[in-house]
């Protein structure tokens, strides 16, 4: 396994891969977006590709935890490059239903999610090589969330950080509190030793970017479920924090481009491609 973090984004991607048949899967790769120039790039993808093609991995899969609402998934570009198929949790739908109104999408968007070349059902089993994974549904941070089981190594997403850090936001559309704390639960109650692996770190000041902890790190130290605090306690928690933050600064790029795979629209009569600004129709 190989993480690549990108600073602009605090986010990390990640390779697993199967030694014996050299078979690989993604895991949320990053498109790079200015938001000052509207410029995209592909230099976080890109060291990721040249890692696959570095060690002669085949991708059969780009695994998307979640819709991101803080960058534009590079999962088209990659799979041009080295393959794979594109797959993300079959309540993609869901989140797909509730912003496609804002961004009046046209008739090229699709509601189904059929521009995911896969959706995963909870529990569904598929493979990496000869590796078992399973994709494990963790809705709360929004409908759609989806962690991957692989081999002794879970991919949770944004559901859970590392424990200095906590947990994620409940407040998009469709997201809940308490059906989060649910879906930590359901990862919490794993084998101690299994290990997990985060999609962004914020961390504390004095404190280098990590992702990889373990469930029995988490049960003991996450800052809002860590030391068995109980559902009620965390949903007030969650509610009372989130009522704090401030909108993603990418959220409105991002989610028109992530509900469709993402695929950027289509250009214009002109040849440029445009992204769409809904005003005063997100919260502060």
């Amino acid at each position: 396994m190989q993480a690549f973090f990108d600073p602009a984004t605090a986010t990390v991607s990640y390779v697993v891969h199967d030694p014996a048949t050299r078979r690989a899967a993604v895991v949320d790769p990053v498109l790079d977006f200015d938001a000052k120039s509207g410029r995209t790039g592909t230099h976080s993808a890109q060291a990721l590709v040249d890692w696959v093609q570095a060690q002669a991995l085949q991708v059969d899969w780009i695994l998307e935890t979640h819709a991101h609402a803080d960058h534009l998934s590079a999962a088209p570009w990659v799979r041009a490059q080295v393959g794979g198929r594109i797959a993300i949790g079959a309540a993609i739908r869901r989140v797909q239903a509730a912003f496609a109104p804002l961004f009046n999408l046209g008739p090229d968007f699709h509601p189904d999610g059929r521009d995911f070349d896969h959706l995963f059902e909870d529990d569904e089993v598929f493979a990496v090589g000869e590796l078992t994974a399973r994709a494990l549904a963790v809705p709360g941070h929004t409908p759609a969330d989806i962690a991957f089981q692989i081999g002794d190594a879970v991919f949770v997403g944004d559901t859970l950080f590392m424990p200095d850090v906590g947990t994620a936001r409940a407040d998009f559309p469709g997201g809940d509190a308490t059906q989060l704390y649910r879906s930590i639960q359901r990862l919490l109650a794993l084998p101690a030793e299994t290990r997990l692996f985060v999609c962004h770190d914020y961390p504390p000041a004095g404190r280098e970017p990590r992702w990889q902890t373990n469930v029995a790190e988490q049960r003991a130290h996450n800052l809002h479920v860590g030391g068995g605090r109980s559902e009620a306690e965390f949903v007030a928690l969650r509610q009372a924090r989130d009522a704090t933050l401030e909108v993603p600064v990418l959220i409105l790029p991002s989610l028109q481009v992530n509900i469709r795979a993402g695929q950027l629209p289509a250009p214009a009569a002109n040849g440029l491609r445009y992204l769409q600004l809904p005003l005063d129709a997100l919260g502060g």
